[in-house]
């Protein structure tokens, strides 16, 4: 079946949990974010090296609505794409991203770790793969592609969100409502927010049991989840169009149909990470989420369509 039709059928099913949906199929009024977010979690990082080109070509192959990343910055102040603040897992350098020049950075192996971590998908075309600045990426997959953008570690970047919004201002992104960027920091989001009030923004928020078997959020974004209600999500649709949780914990489930509802009560989008099998993916898809953080985007288009057929 055609995205569109997918996409259709899917608002169809959906739109009694999504009372704000626009009347296009495809996105939601006014901010461009599709009805639901298939969202390619570093880009199509199961199969490929997270956040490189081989893994934003194969999100765009399988059909994802956004590429996802994280955002750093270098030494001498340029925005590149990698997760973990420091380069040991992802590359064959080592210490703090922050401390490496950009053409430190780009000398770096970027591929060869997932070939000897994931041998089932390695390729040798992997080995030897760069990391990307943010302007690379936009200008290889074009201002037409949606993208998924974290602020990582902020605290270690003065002036990451200018630069951020500088860029994207560069490239019409805003402009084009084609762009989502989310933090972990409430902080980061509302120097983003004063910034350009035009940018859609996700709260990250972490649940992580404590000693006391309590569901707690690690930010303080809100109190544990038992006692997280309306009120508190409220506050933070006062700077963000959604919220980005985790799915579960320890084994105990965060995101059930009962969180979502409190979540869309104070008008906030509910977009999940990470989900990667098929089960959850249906399970959260009927709890009433708006989008999927996950590491093989193929896979939840599949799912996508098979529930429109």
């Amino acid at each position: 079946m055609p995205k569109g039709h997918r996409l259709a059928s899917l608002l169809v099913a959906t739109v009694a949990a999504l009372p704000w949906v626009g009347k296009s199929a495809d996105q939601r009024s006014g901010d461009g974010i599709p009805a639901f977010a298939n969202i390619a979690h570093r880009g199509a990082s199961g199969s490929a090296p997270e956040a490189t080109r081989p893994a934003f070509e194969q999100a765009v192959a399988a059909g994802a609505d956004y590429l996802e990343m994280d955002i750093q910055m270098s030494r001498d102040g340029h925005l590149v794409a990698i997760h973990d603040t420091d380069l040991d897992r992802t590359t064959d350098g080592s210490g703090r991203v922050g401390e490496h020049t950009l053409a430190e950075l780009k000398a770096l192996d970027a591929g060869s770790w997932f070939n000897r971590a994931h041998p089932g998908q390695a390729d040798p075309a992997y080995a030897g793969v760069q990391l990307l600045t943010l302007d690379e990426i936009l200008e290889a997959f074009g201002t037409d592609r949606r993208y998924y953008i974290e602020t990582k570690s902020p605290e270690l970047y003065p002036g990451v969100e200018e630069k951020l919004i500088e860029t994207l201002e560069a490239h019409d992104l805003i402009q084009h409502r084609n762009v989502v960027l989310q933090s972990f920091s409430a902080e980061s989001l509302k120097t983003l927010k004063a910034l350009n009030a035009n940018v859609p923004l996700i709260q990250l928020l972490w649940y992580g049991l404590d000693a006391n078997g309590d569901l707690v959020e690690a930010s303080g974004a809100t109190p544990p989840l038992a006692s997280a209600g309306a009120a508190d999500f409220r506050a933070i649709a006062g700077y963000a169009a959604g919220i980005g949780p985790n799915v579960e914990d320890g084994g105990q489930r965060v995101v059930d149909a009962s969180f979502v509802r409190r979540a869309h009560r104070a008008g906030l989008l509910v977009h999940v990470y990470t989900v990667d099998d098929t089960t959850t993916m249906n399970e959260l898809i009927d709890a009433g989420v708006d989008g999927i953080f996950t590491n093989f985007p193929a896979r939840l288009d599949r799912v996508l369509d098979r529930r429109a057929d």
